[in-house]
């Protein structure tokens, strides 16, 4: 069996405005494994954090295969408490948009042994964070002005 440590973060210039999303996929060692950026166009930073968390399930399920994604425990640690306590069924879920991001993310999580949601201090998602914010700043640095 395996366990694979996946720090998230989306994050949105604006409320709603540009926004992007950074995964770091760990394995059970902390041993790095694959970092992710990328950029995610208009929503809100909500929105976003979602994303962030569709889009490493979705890569740890592209590079591990659907039989072996059935073996693997995951647990996605992000810095958004409303993000972690909506997946943990904490709070309810009242925005229609951030409702189907919710219903994805349930439907992905059926294809693994096991996922969790740990919600950690902003301290420790750096380079989650990071990782976003060079999406942002790179999609800024390719705007052209005409």
């Amino acid at each position: 069996m395996k366990k694979l440590i996946v720090y998230t973060d989306g994050g949105s210039r604006g409320n709603p405005g540009p926004s992007a999303l950074g995964a770091v996929i760990y394995d059970e060692k902390g041993k790095l494994i694959k970092k992710y950026n990328e950029f995610l166009g208009e929503m809100t930073n909500n929105q976003a954090e979602y994303r962030a968390v569709i889009f490493a399930l979705k890569k740890i399920k592209a590079l591990w295969g659907k039989d072996a994604t059935a073996k693997i425990e995951v647990e996605i640690r992000s810095d958004s408490e409303l993000l972690v306590s909506q997946l943990r069924g904490e709070y309810k879920i009242l925005d229609e948009k951030i409702q189907k991001l919710f219903i994805v993310v349930w439907n992905l999580k059926i294809d693994f042994k096991k996922v969790v949601f740990v919600l950690i201090p902003r301290e420790q998602n750096k380079q989650a964070d990071f990782l976003a914010n060079e999406a942002l700043d790179q999609e800024k640095r390719g705007q052209k002005l005409f």
